[in-house]
């Protein structure tokens, strides 16, 4: 059974994620990071368990000899730049957009790119070995508070987006970082590039109060009518650690997440580049890639299976121009193979410094998309619902994908269903030129996925 998901290992905090195992899944990375690094940095998104986990792995670390830069509060992206810059590896406390009792462990290597589905094997298996060698009292590890780097993470966005243009359009934004990271760099970042700055929900604090950390329509109803009664331009929101962006245009209404890819995969694509996005990648982006002659690589649903392909295609002498998913999470890897919540937006309001958000949106919204998610309490019900997935997909008069879970295309609209690597949820996509199909899509889907475990529920 693999440890690390499609993002790193996560879990409720003090139940399935404790101080002792983040301290040996630290220890475990130490192993194979030692052959080559003697120097680890940490950061920390702003949940309540961030500091003690932090704590447990800094311990795990300096314990078996490496030195710690400590970051503190620090967006992923952030953490993956300052990895880059210094040429270490990395450690990030964070559970991204999982509610607030959760807490989780995101490796990143010295390039500052998420860590190969093969490295993490071995990490994976170092963590099932024996405890590993401790330092002595002569040889372990010191750690250091670094206090610089959500500045020079500031800085390095500031010089790789078209700050002018920008600057130019005087453009008024509404910033919800919903209590993560981002509330300590994105309010700030986006001044410095000349924007009128309002917030919500901009106060770090891991209980997350004014809404949960996954950046999706239902919770941002407050980035919307902030939106509305300051006439802003733009909104958008983060995740826990601000690898994510989700929008809001400029009449208060939610921009669906595929559609803002596909705009800027627009922006970006010239002939004969490389996309990579995942395997519920929206027709709306499928549309712009035909259209700008380049090519679509779809991988199974996570970031690290993302950056994995990404980097198989750049050694393949590949360029790839964007990549990611209509979650928000979005890659520009001639800037860096990182998820970066804030660089997006910005990208995004480059977009909107020559016509409305609206405007942009709507070239994108001949489809409409429905997710649900099927909450189960054992492996046995998590089998059920699978087994009656898979029969389904089976008998459906549709062409199946089964790169990640069992996508199903019917010609006029498709439906995907696949466990979460991150949570006790099965996934179900969908999406259709209208919402009643889309919807039957899901529903039907569902209905056979619950079927057999409210039967078995019963018993």
């Amino acid at each position: 059974m693999q440890v690390f998901g499609s993002s790193g290992v996560r879990g409720v905090a003090g139940h399935e994620l404790t101080p002792r195992y983040v301290l040996r899944v630290a220890q475990a990375a130490g192993a194979v990071w030692r052959e080559d690094h003697d120097r680890v940095a940490i950061a920390r998104d702003t949940r309540m368990t961030g500091r003690t986990f932090t704590n447990a792995a800094t311990a795990g670390l300096t314990g078996v000899g490496f030195d710690v830069d400590r970051l503190g509060v620090v967006p992923t992206p952030g953490l993956q730049a300052y990895c880059e810059r210094e040429g270490v590896p990395g450690v990030m406390i964070t559970a991204s957009h999982n509610p607030p009792a959760y807490n989780g462990v995101k490796l990143i290597g010295h390039e500052g790119v998420e860590l190969t589905r093969s490295t993490l094997d071995r990490i994976e298996t170092a963590l099932r070995a024996d405890d590993p060698a401790y330092a002595d009292w002569e040889t372990v590890g010191a750690d250091t508070a670094i206090e610089s780097t959500r500045r020079r993470y500031r800085e390095q966005l500031l010089e790789a987006v078209d700050r002018d243009r920008i600057a130019d359009a005087d453009l008024t934004v509404v910033v919800d970082p919903g209590h993560g990271a981002g509330s300590l760099t994105s309010p700030e970042l986006f001044r410095e590039l000349g924007c009128e700055v309002h917030t919500v929900n901009a106060q770090p604090d891991g209980r997350f109060p004014g809404r949960n950390p996954e950046p999706v329509a239902e919770n941002l109803a407050d980035l919307r009518s902030l939106v509305r009664s300051t006439d802003a331009d733009l909104g958008f929101a983060h995740d826990g650690d601000a690898d994510r962006a989700m929008f809001v245009d400029e009449t208060g209404s939610h921009v669906e997440g595929d559609a803002a890819l596909a705009a800027l995969a627009a922006a970006e694509l010239d002939a004969d580049d490389s996309v990579v996005s995942a395997v519920n990648a929206s027709q709306r982006l499928v549309d712009v890639v035909e259209d700008a002659g380049a090519s679509l690589s779809l991988t199974p649903i996570g970031s690290t299976y993302i950056v994995s392909r990404i980097r198989n295609l750049q050694n393949e002498g590949a360029h790839v121009a964007i990549a990611g998913e209509g979650n928000g999470g979005i890659l520009f890897p001639d800037y860096r193979i990182a998820r970066d919540g804030a660089f997006t937006a910005a990208k995004f309001l480059e977009l909107v410094a020559d016509r409305p958000a609206s405007d942009i949106a709507a070239a994108y919204d001949d489809y409409h998309n429905v997710r649900r998610n099927l909450h189960y309490e054992t492996e046995d019900e998590r089998e059920t619902m699978l087994d009656g997935i898979e029969t389904h997909a089976r008998e459906a008069t549709a062409d199946l994908d089964t790169t990640d879970g069992y996508r199903l295309d019917y010609g006029d609209g498709w439906v995907l269903a696949r466990p979460s690597g991150t949570e006790p949820v099965v996934r179900v996509y969908a999406e259709a030129r209208t919402p009643d199909r889309a919807g039957e899509l899901a529903e039907t889907m569902v209905d056979r996925a619950t079927r057999d475990v409210e039967a078995y529920t019963e018993e």
